[in-house]
């Protein structure tokens, strides 16, 4: 049996992890996993990576992010009979808590075991510690599938969306708003723009039986010099969420032909990427994963959200997303957790990780 899971999550909700702050709770992790007999534990700078070496011919992988978004008045943790309530108590110390008790209760496993504690997922890319260690000890990220700890209700949510940041900016000429006649309001000119925007046509692509569903959403505007000046520049930023079925290049080429109508280069009008995160096909076909749905007894689900499942579909290491709690409360004020979600999630992952019927033996990566 696991120890009380729910404590257990609250002890990590009670550590503030906001983005950019992990190192009090990477060092948590760290000295939990320490305790344990059978890891190896490395540390590099808040990501915390802990690996067994039985010798077995495969290798799972089961990650976490660390960090948090900012609180929205729910930092500290609040107990009510079987839900925490808490800043990143679904988002995803729930996963973070069945990852430390895997690690503390796990006998001998069927396969080696890799558990991976990183920072820097709820921000820009660049700051992503799954980037910082394949730059420095990628070895310690190899397996042959990965489990991301993400809130999915406990059943599997495969694959993932891809995003694109969009900047659109439309130029104008500068003029007195007493006579605007003598200029051109690059403000007014965001209108067409926006209602293309608005009018984006939905794709739902079905792979493996999942159904994805395609977005496309201005995010930010900008523009205006002065009170009484007609502006000359004004921008969008545009995020653009695409399925499997493309990639970043397709994605692009297909919104800039539904945009390219309202934009005009001879007037200074642009289109540039900003930041681009690649899609990730669903992976159900290996054994393991295949073995993981079935236990779940759910059909899965497309993961509509963008999740480092993505980061293992590139470097050929199949992924799904697994784990406790309810993925719409991410980053709400009522972001919970419930006591079934978690045990069921451990309890799933554990007779996997014990039980999976595959080949046993030789030196895995």
């Amino acid at each position: 049996m696991a120890a009380d899971l729910l404590r257990l999550t609250a002890d990590l909700v009670a550590i503030p992890s906001v983005s950019h702050t992990e190192a009090t709770l990477a060092d948590y992790v760290e000295s939990d996993l320490r305790a344990r007999s059978g890891l190896r534990v490395e540390r590099l700078g808040a990501n915390v990576v802990a690996r067994s070496n039985l010798g077995r011919s495969l290798r799972v992988v089961l990650a976490g992010h660390l960090d948090t978004v900012p609180a929205n008045n729910n930092a500290t943790p609040r107990l009510e009979g079987d839900t925490l309530w808490g800043l990143g108590s679904a988002d995803m110390k729930g996963g973070l808590a069945v990852m430390l008790e895997l690690a503390a209760t796990l006998p001998e496993t069927a396969v080696d075991v890799t558990l991976v504690f990183y920072a820097g997922e709820e921000v820009a890319r660049e700051h992503n510690g799954l980037l910082q260690m394949v730059a420095t000890a990628p070895h310690l990220l190899e397996g042959d599938v990965a489990i991301l700890g993400e809130p999915t209700g406990a059943r599997i949510e495969a694959g993932c969306q891809g995003v694109l940041k969009v900047e659109v900016e439309l130029g104008g000429a500068r003029a007195h708003t007493a006579r605007p006649w003598m200029g051109s309001n690059a403000i007014h000119r965001l209108a067409p723009v926006l209602d293309l925007v608005a009018a984006y046509p939905e794709r739902r692509p079905v792979i493996d039986g999942c159904e994805y569903r395609e977005a496309l959403q201005a995010v930010r505007v900008r523009g205006g010099v002065a009170g009484n000046v007609v502006p000359d520049r004004a921008s969008l930023l545009l995020n653009h969420r695409f399925g499997p079925d493309r990639d970043a290049t397709a994605a692009e080429v297909a919104l800039r032909s539904w945009l390219g109508p309202s934009l005009d280069s001879s007037r200074g009008d642009r289109m540039e990427v900003v930041e681009a995160a690649p899609a990730a096909a669903p992976a159900l076909s290996h054994p393991i994963l295949a073995a993981l749905l079935r236990a779940t007894g759910e059909p899965p689900r497309a993961k509509l959200g963008w999740t480092d499942v993505a980061f293992f579909a590139e470097r050929g290491i199949p992924a799904v997303n697994f784990g406790p709690g309810d993925p719409e409360l991410a980053h709400s004020a009522d972001e919970r957790v419930e006591r079934q979600e978690l045990e069921s999630a451990y309890a799933t992952l554990r007779h996997l990780l014990t039980t999976v019927i595959l080949p046993i033996g030789g030196a895995g990566p």
